[in-house]
């Protein structure tokens, strides 16, 4: 019920909605409920069963008021018809009633549906918004730990179960109980004792289809997650089809897939299988026990012992016969409900989980950065067995380039990872102008700071909106960025030229042309802090020599921190740093670190001199 309330809650104000909902939904099941309470008048004159003395006395009754019952109503205008037409004039009179009884339950039955997707809409729209925001304010660590695909089935599949699964319920919650309620009053007015006879049948089947949402509980919620490894194994295969062509493993992809599928299919037929299970057994008893009261009701009214009339017995049977479908629609709402609650449980779960790198409380603004970036003793581990980063120290004067140079896996990405606070220190201090990176807003920090990864991130958009991405420049901006990246040149022999959409993650370019976009972008943010994670590995030779010459160009009179394998690209860097398992084993200018014998750094040159 928590989950529920919980789900809910994304549609407020909820009043503008469930308030119309509700009455729109009261009113249509009244009218529902008085097309079968007509059947008696209508019997009566059909079977010739309508009492004089009944009539006389609604004939007697005071004309209906506003406050008069509409079974008031009913009876004194069917006996003034009645008497001044007779038989064929009630007869067109009840007819004409429950035409209109029909029209007017249908058309508030129509208003309530249309409050209810209005409902629908607005809570599944905030509900997937409010997911994907707090999704993407989470840290870094969290998309590195958690599948894609279970994200977007998250995002996705889970938010569309939530939305069929609250209409669903909503309804049987509030217009099929109505219905419900309305059908049990007409039947106890017409007769208690059979009424109570009839109603012995609620409570098993109550308990019957309590212990079926228990057990589809859990069956829905191994398919969830069943959907979710599947859309994750889709995301990677069609990501990385390039990979699974050359290594002719298209067979091992799909065994994956089947094992997957399998498993999915198998938990949605268990599912299937309890909740329709629901139906059948409601049927079947609502039957049995509508036989149950023609055998029981029939041989009293047969006998004389009962009250009823042919006509009200009939009527009687009419409406019992009605009250099945409100309640095998209300236990197929729930029984179905339980995928929807455990997908909104799992989409609920991600909106709850906390970044584990936040804005604390009274953070300040970072100004324009002005002095240095200081790293003081630090260490880093994703997990607390294996420590990434060990006592790791160095400043970065502003106008300074710092490079990080060292073997792959020696922690040199982490260290370009903690200056933007993608993560935080395990221990010791990152501080930016004297301020501690933990007591400064990350926004103001990162737009300190120009960031190009080792793989060049694009979107499936154009080019224009790649380079822009994030900010509102000018055609005649993005262009002159473009230039500095000498991307200007490809960037016109497009198709489209900056209009071009270059495809899922850019893949209808060469690397070398997605990372020297990547780089306008970089430019284009004209940031004091450059931050270059191997930004010329994917070039080739003629590629890199242009971009070396533009990130030298932009590199002049900035605070620059660079990754690099190539240590041709590094030569003049103020300060290099040879990080070697986590430590910094040597640091000093490129001559100088030639000059150490038996030195990490020279091996390293050694061997890209081969």
């Amino acid at each position: 019920m928590k989950t529920y309330s919980r789900l809910l809650s994304f549609a407020r104000p909820l009043g503008r909605f469930l308030t119309p909902f509700v009455l729109t939904s009261l009113i249509a099941s009244v009218f529902g409920v008085l097309n079968f309470t007509l059947l008696i008048p209508l019997l009566s004159i059909l079977f010739e069963q309508v009492d004089a003395k009944k009539m006389q006395a609604f004939l007697n009754q005071p004309a209906p008021s506003i406050t008069s019952s509409p079974t008031e109503a009913f009876n004194y205008y069917f006996a003034q018809v009645f008497q001044e037409y007779g038989k064929i004039g009630a007869l067109q009179f009840v007819c004409g009633i429950i035409v209109l009884s029909v029209l007017l339950s249908n058309v508030f039955k129509y208003l309530s549906v249309r409050q209810l997707e209005s409902f629908k809409a607005r809570m599944v729209a905030t509900l997937r918004e409010t997911v994907f925001s707090r999704t993407i304010q989470l840290h870094l660590g969290f998309f590195s730990n958690e599948r894609k695909g279970n994200l977007m089935s998250r995002i996705t599949t889970d938010v569309q179960e939530v939305e069929n699964s609250i209409a669903n319920t909503l309804s049987a919650g509030s217009k099929e109980v109505f219905l419900l309620l309305g059908y049990i009053i007409a039947l106890l007015s017409i007769s208690v004792k059979l009424t109570l006879f009839a109603i012995i049948v609620i409570p098993l089947s109550g308990g019957f289809i309590a212990t079926l949402v228990r057990r589809m509980k859990r069956d829905a919620q191994e398919g969830q997650q069943r959907l979710s490894s599947l859309v994750s194994l889709l995301d990677e295969t069609f990501g990385g089809m390039r990979v699974v062509k050359g290594f002719v493993a298209e067979g091992f992809i799909l065994d994956k897939f089947r094992q997957e599928n399998e498993g999915y299919r198998q938990a949605v037929r268990s599912l299937a299988n309890r909740r329709e299970l629901a139906s059948p057994f409601s049927e079947v008893m609502g039957v049995a026990v509508v036989a149950g009261i023609l055998l029981y009701g029939g041989s009293l009214v047969l006998s004389g012992q009962s009250d009823l009339t042919a006509a009200q017995f009939i009527a009687y049977i009419a409406i019992f016969s009605q009250v099945t479908r409100p309640a095998k629609d209300i236990s197929n709402a729930f029984s179905g409900s339980q995928r929807g609650l455990a997908s909104g449980e799992r989409v609920l779960e991600l909106i709850d989980t906390q970044s584990a790198v936040q804005d604390k409380p009274g953070a300040v603004t970072l100004g324009k950065f002005s002095d240095r970036i200081a790293v003081q003793s630090v260490s880093f581990a994703y997990n607390e067995d294996t420590p990434v980063l060990r006592d790791i120290s160095f400043e970065l004067t502003k106008g300074k380039t710092i490079a990080l140079v060292g073997s792959s896996g020696g922690g040199k990405s982490t260290i370009a990872d903690l200056i933007p606070r993608f993560y935080d220190p395990t221990s010791g201090q990152i501080r930016i102008d004297g301020v501690d990176l933990r007591d400064c807003t990350m926004a103001s920090l990162r737009a300190q700071m120009g960031i190009v990864t080792q793989e060049s991130i694009l979107f499936n958009d154009t080019i224009f909106n790649n380079i822009a991405f994030g900010s509102k420049a000018t055609e005649a901006e993005v262009m002159e960025a473009a230039r500095i990246a000498n991307a200007h040149e490809f960037i016109m022999a497009q198709p489209d030229g900056y209009q071009t959409v270059i495809g899922d993650r850019g893949g209808k370019l060469s690397g070398g042309q997605r990372q020297r976009i990547s780089i306008a972008r970089a430019i284009l943010k004209n940031p004091p802090i450059l931050i270059l994670d191997e930004a010329t590995s994917a070039l080739d030779t003629e590629s890199e020599k242009l971009v070396q010459e533009a990130l030298t160009r932009l590199m002049t009179n900035r605070t620059t921190l660079v990754i690099a394998h190539r240590l041709s690209t590094i030569q003049h860097a103020d300060e290099i740093l040879v990080v070697n398992q986590g430590r910094i084993v040597e640091r000093g200018r490129h001559d100088e670190l030639l000059s150490l014998d038996e030195g990490f750094y020279r091996k390293l040159s050694t061997m890209q001199s081969v």
